[in-house]
């Protein structure tokens, strides 16, 4: 290891514990009621404050801050958003399946919900996201998804629909082909094949991956 490499561990070591040390001093003053709250031992203040700048949750104060930093190294925040701390209370943590289709993203709604969202689900201890990824596919629409065509996609995060403001759901997504007719199963009540001027039947989270796609001309 490089002292480089050594002092930017120890800068990120301290900023952690200052996350953590001042949390109730940073949400009192830099986040607005129903932001995203700091305090996780394992993210760094620069990752919490960039979260809130995301959900424009800061105060005016907050956003001071983040301007300065701004000044110093653009857009310092947004960049140190941590994507890969464990998840908590507050990062509700799934993996998502990107499948497109005639200009159409494929998306499914659970039993009792209103709203659409990619299909996929949450890791059990031990698999990898591709195993648990064709895990849930395969019980949510009952068709297996080829290995070798598994490919990460992004990381998008949004509050989460129906849980406490300040709760956000962090989407990792994977695009891949499947064998296999595509059929609602388990908890999935409907499978839709939705353009982007429907987006609005979509999670949160959804919405941004709609405008991403949208960007990359995926989406039109």
């Amino acid at each position: 290891m490089g002292i480089g490499e050594y002092f930017l561990k120890i800068a990120i070591s301290v900023d952690q514990l200052g996350n953590v040390l001042m949390q109730h001093l940073l949400n009192a003053l830099w986040v607005k009621r129903g932001g995203y709250k700091f305090g996780n031992r394992d993210e760094t203040i620069s990752s919490a404050l960039g979260r809130n700048r995301k959900l424009e949750s800061l105060t005016l104060f907050g956003t001071t801050i983040d301007k300065i930093l701004d000044v110093i190294d653009s857009n310092h925040s947004l960049n140190s958003i941590d994507y890969y701390i464990e998840p908590s209370d507050t990062i509700i943590d799934k993996l998502a399946w990107i499948q497109l289709k005639d200009n159409k993203m494929l998306c499914v709604r659970s039993k009792q919900k209103v709203k659409f969202y990619l299909p996929g689900g949450k890791r059990e201890i031990g698999e990898t996201d591709a195993q648990a990824l064709s895990r849930e596919i395969k019980e949510e629409l009952s068709v297996d998804l080829l290995p070798n065509s598994i490919n990460f996609a992004g990381i998008f995060e949004a509050q989460a629909d129906g849980k406490n403001p300040g709760v956000l759901v962090r989407m990792t997504c994977y695009s891949a082909d499947y064998v296999g007719e595509l059929q609602p199963a388990a908890e999935i009540e409907e499978m839709a094949w939705l353009g982007y001027h429907q987006k609005d039947k979509t999670s949160g989270v959804c919405q941004l991956i709609f405008d991403f796609l949208k960007e990359k001309e995926q989406l039109f």
